[in-house]
């Protein structure tokens, strides 16, 4: 028996709708990831001490002033989920309330006002009801949603912010990476950091994200798809990938950085750790040092290497460059335990797999 929570989107909110959906002109069957968006968005504005009541509109143009705090001093946060088509035709927003207590943790590390836990979900349940249509059936694609807040206070000091405008957008994806489930291939970079402890690194900001991207377009010039980041204080232990967790099995265990305030939370890497729990598989949140995977490997006691996140899901890793060293993996599938992962959380996403703790929010 499938577990989900089954929830009616409540239309609790005002909607002023398009007079022209813009879906026909999408090309389902041919989609990539981020650059299609659905026909509306949801909007919550806070001002003098509190949130406004939100609407539905027609996706568009925001309009902020040039002094506004975001573009100067990078008060924001997001968050990014899925939604998917299940078997029997139904829509599941998956682990919809773990993001949104990521959401609310990146926001109170900013010193943003919270957004109430049920405006949150009634804006997103109510959204993608809207624009289900938009929701792809293809398994290997979904709906990604895009909640995300900003200061918007015309004032140039470095103060917080006394007003904001909260988003919600939405739009069909395909896979994130080019190689698709193809294993990825990844590169240390000593010379640069993405977070220490006590900064913001465990929490989804802006500025961590524009930090990595000087570093990915070199990896990228030199053939990798991402940068695999190692701590910042000795620069030798293995942290996660710009735009995933990272896993490792070593001796039959799977291994995985601890969340010690350097790494994201990520809500894929926490259901992989509950799959593996669930199924008696050994796995381990602990310290990993490049000089240890690197000894691993060439005594054959790695044998795969995997990214997760709400956009690749399950990403295998082939390649892992150190220092002119190259690791290397199986580089043409996915390891037996990268496969049987991204075959249950995918399974789980379209209601073809047990649902194992009311993961999906089925509207």
């Amino acid at each position: 028996m499938t577990v989900t929570e089954e929830t009616k989107a409540t239309h609790v909110f005002p909607v002023t709708q398009v007079t022209e959906s813009r879906r026909n002109a999408v090309n389902f069957q041919d989609l990539r990831f981020g650059d299609v968006f659905s026909d509306h968005m949801f909007e919550l504005v806070y001002k003098n001490g509190k949130w406004d009541n939100g609407q539905i509109i027609p996706y568009g143009p925001v309009s902020i002033m040039p002094s506004a705090n975001i573009l100067h001093y990078g008060q924001g946060a997001f968050e990014g989920m899925k939604a998917f088509t299940m078997e029997n035709g139904a829509i599941n927003v998956f682990r919809l309330r773990d993001h949104y207590k990521r959401f609310n943790d990146s926001c109170k590390r900013l010193n943003i006002p919270s957004i109430p836990e049920e405006v949150f979900t009634q804006a997103i349940l109510q959204l993608v009801d809207l624009d289900r249509q938009w929701v792809p059936k293809d398994k290997f694609k979904s709906l990604y949603l895009r909640p995300f807040v900003f200061a918007t206070e015309e004032f140039l000091g470095l103060k917080t912010s006394t007003a904001y405008r909260f988003y919600v957008i939405t739009g069909p994806v395909g896979n994130y990476y080019r190689e698709g489930i193809n294993p990825v291939k990844l590169t240390t970079m000593p010379d640069y950091v993405r977070a220490v402890k006590g900064g913001v690194g465990n929490a989804k900001v802006p500025g961590n994200y524009a930090a990595s991207l000087y570093p990915a377009h070199v990896a990228m010039k030199e053939g990798y798809s991402q940068v695999l980041w190692l701590d910042a204080i000795e620069r030798k232990y293995v942290e996660e990938v710009g735009a995933m967790n990272i896993f490792f099995v070593i001796d039959g265990k799977v291994v995985t950085s601890p969340l010690t305030g350097t790494i994201l939370p990520g809500v894929t890497r926490r259901s992989v750790l509950e799959l593996c729990q669930i199924w008696n598989l050994p796995a381990e949140e602990r310290m990993l040092s490049i000089d240890e995977l690197f000894d691993a490997w060439r005594e054959g006691r790695l044998t795969e290497a995997f990214g997760s996140g709400t956009a690749a899901v399950i990403s295998p890793v082939g390649v892992i460059h150190h220092k002119g060293e190259t690791l290397t993996l199986d580089t043409e599938k996915m390891g037996p335990v990268a496969e049987r992962l991204y075959k249950a959380i995918t399974g789980i996403h379209h209601g073809t797999e047990a649902d194992p703790s009311a993961w999906c929010t089925v509207i």
